[in-house]
């Protein structure tokens, strides 16, 4: 089917008390692990792409997002392509060229006028070339080549007051959130902030973004649904579901020298990590507003 955009699926996400998935691919075997996890299950899904996993791939942004582009088309349930964590303008601009529907504009980095600065002209050049926009706001951290961030340091949390202007003065489409979650997490032991996620969703009138989501335990996740969370991203969970797949193939099998077969058993193992990932997100029992989850 066409490629879907990620405001769609967040805004029918949102109305359906729910959040859509949205996972980084580095691989083809990602991209297929995705889009068979999401087919599993019946669900929408986003594709995403990082300015670093750009740079793996020699700085080169078409290759991925062609043949991202390709399965998409291909799939029997809506697929939207984002490019995420983009902190370059030169390839902010290639986005709209290459079939992404949405950015991830981070300027988070940046003292708060200058991430304003910067993020309204992403946002202005963004909405020019009809492409739905996110930033963030407050301090996720653990990204590659980020130095280590404690999540739960003072000042790290996004505020609802200075949250509420960014947005009014921005113009971004959606905000990605720091709650208590961090990239790169290899162990599911992240706790929320609940009562603070309540009080953006309150102050805030644009979908909420969760980062850093491998970290953050099921029912951690769900009770983000339910307060307020309409895009969740995940990356890491997929790279463990994947090389941990790999190292157990090849301990069974010493001599395996075919790249498929271990390949393969990687993939096969993401699309079970994606589907169970689905499955929280889209519990028919967990309403907004509706009781908390421990």
């Amino acid at each position: 089917m066409p490629l879907a955009t990620t405001g769609e699926l967040v805004t029918r996400a949102a109305a359906a008390r729910s959040a859509v998935a949205a996972f980084n691919i580095i691989t083809l075997e990602h991209v297929e692990a995705v889009i068979a996890g999401a087919e599993t299950v019946g669900a929408p899904v986003v594709l995403q792409v990082s300015e670093n996993a750009v740079a793996f791939r020699h700085g080169r942004l078409l290759p991925l997002a062609r043949a991202a582009v390709a399965a998409a088309e291909r799939a029997v349930v809506p697929v939207a392509l984002h490019l995420d964590h983009v902190q370059s303008d030169a390839l902010l601009r290639q986005a709209a060229d290459a079939g992404f529907g949405s950015v991830m504009y981070d300027a988070a980095r940046l003292p708060y006028a200058d991430n304003l600065a910067a993020t309204r002209a992403a946002a202005d050049w963004a909405h020019a070339h009809g492409l739905w926009i996110e930033a963030e706001l407050g301090q996720v951290g653990g990204k590659h080549g980020e130095p280590p961030l404690d999540a739960h340091a003072a000042g790290a949390r996004t505020d609802p007051a200075e949250a509420g202007a960014f947005v009014a003065d921005s113009g971004v489409d959606a905000l990605a959130v720091a709650i208590g979650s961090s990239h790169a997490m290899t162990t599911r032991t992240a706790a929320l902030d609940h009562a603070l996620l309540k009080r953006l969703t309150g102050a805030l009138d644009v979908p909420l973004v969760l980062h850093g989501s491998s970290g953050v335990p099921d029912d951690e996740l769900a009770a983000a649904v339910a307060n307020g969370i309409t895009k969740v991203n995940v990356g890491t969970a997929l790279n463990i579901a994947m090389t941990g797949a790999i190292r157990e193939f090849l301990a069974a099998h010493p001599a395996a020298v075919d790249s498929r077969t271990y390949l393969g058993a990687g993939r096969e193992a993401m699309v079970r990590t994606v589907a169970g990932i689905i499955r929280v997100l889209d519990r028919p029992d967990v309403g907004r507003g509706g009781p908390a989850i421990p």
